[in-house]
């Protein structure tokens, strides 16, 4: 190969070498997965009742919230600094859901609480699985699904 495609394919395999083992692979897919597996739940509960953040939005918020705290594990950042990092998902994610949120033109009812909350829980959640601590995710996940589903069916009878 000349001087030219060495570089070029050197740099290419520079690129893209930020997991550079199988089980940095796989911890990297595992923890992925199982933030929108995770996310996907409360999106599923939310699509069966119509709302308009579904599926595919809890299943993104849960995936990207992985994402962000992945990322900086992977280039070495110490646990002690994670905190701003989840700040900043935390905070962000806030104004994702405060448009989720609708007040009447009357003012009297507001609509998409839950849905908003249940974005910020997704996020957290995915923060969860992003860190690697899937029993917590899972366990979150079981707690934040009891509270859509079984809750609301009291929350209609009162």
């Amino acid at each position: 190969m000349n001087d030219f495609g060495t570089v070029v394919w050197t740099t290419v395999v520079n690129e893209f070498s930020d997991i550079s083992d199988v089980d940095q692979a796989v911890r990297a897919v595992l923890r992925l997965f199982m933030a929108a597996l995770l996310g996907g739940a409360l999106g599923y509960e939310r699509e069966l009742k119509g709302k308009a953040a579904g599926l595919r939005t809890h299943m993104l918020v849960a995936l990207g919230s992985a994402l962000v705290v992945l990322i900086p594990l992977q280039g070495g950042m110490p646990l002690q600094d994670m905190s701003r990092v989840i700040q900043g998902v935390v905070a962000g994610i806030g104004f994702l859901g405060a448009g989720a949120i609708l007040k009447s033109d009357s003012g009297k009812e507001i609509h998409g609480l839950t849905t908003a909350a249940s974005i910020w829980m997704a996020s957290a959640i995915g923060l969860a699985a992003g860190m690697g601590h899937h029993a917590t995710a899972v366990l979150a996940t079981g707690g934040a699904l009891f509270v859509l589903a079984v809750l609301s069916h009291f929350e209609e009878k009162i």
